[in-house]
């Protein structure tokens, strides 16, 4: 029997939390981040805002081969099936690899050139999950997290930015001193 290839978003969204929570991390962790960076231009935004939009980004095609993609290749860099010296540059997450990034360049790319400023911060500050996901690949015996780390930032940077496209969204609706735009085609 041929394996499956194609899922429906609401399994790609149930695959990736099975994934993430295989590498010890919650779906709420993700949206906590995406609030603390968000809410700090946009305060009436809510946590739940936060959690649908990180769903949301968890249900996309694009996420979910880069993120099932990125958790296995730090699986197997943990239980040493890749090959020297690729390992020890996956095992310490070297700073000059970058191909971790580019896996977050992507996520957070969906959302613009906002998601990926947004990435851009995450990826510096390592804020919250961030960095107990990048100081546990650091420890001795810890998990390898070098894609996980920049692809859970990257959900939220784009979490967060969907979340103020829809704020705006909403705003420019209710905006009173705003004709609706006619177009000639």
């Amino acid at each position: 029997m041929k394996a499956r290839t194609l899922f429906s978003r609401e399994e790609m969204l149930e695959l990736n939390v099975k994934t993430l929570n295989e590498r010890d991390i919650e779906v709420e962790k993700i949206a906590e981040v995406a609030y603390r960076q968000q809410s700090k231009w946009s305060p009436d935004i809510s946590m739940q805002d936060c959690m649908e939009s990180v769903e949301k980004i968890l249900s996309l095609r694009d996420t979910f081969h880069i993120l099932q993609l990125g958790a296995e290749i730090d699986r197997l860099t943990e239980e040493d099936k890749i090959k020297e010296p690729l390992r020890a540059i996956l095992n310490q997450d070297l700073g000059m690899f970058g191909i971790d990034e580019l896996f977050g360049l992507e996520i957070a790319g969906l959302y613009g050139t906002i998601g990926k400023t947004n990435f851009g911060d995450i990826d510096v500050n390592k804020p919250l999950i961030i960095a107990e996901l990048n100081d546990s690949g650091k420890k001795p015996g810890g998990k390898c997290h070098t894609f996980m780390d920049d692809i859970v930032g990257a959900i939220a940077a784009a979490a967060s930015t969907r979340v103020a496209q829809m704020t705006n969204e909403e705003v420019a609706r209710k905006d009173p001193s705003v004709e609706e735009l006619k177009l000639d085609l």
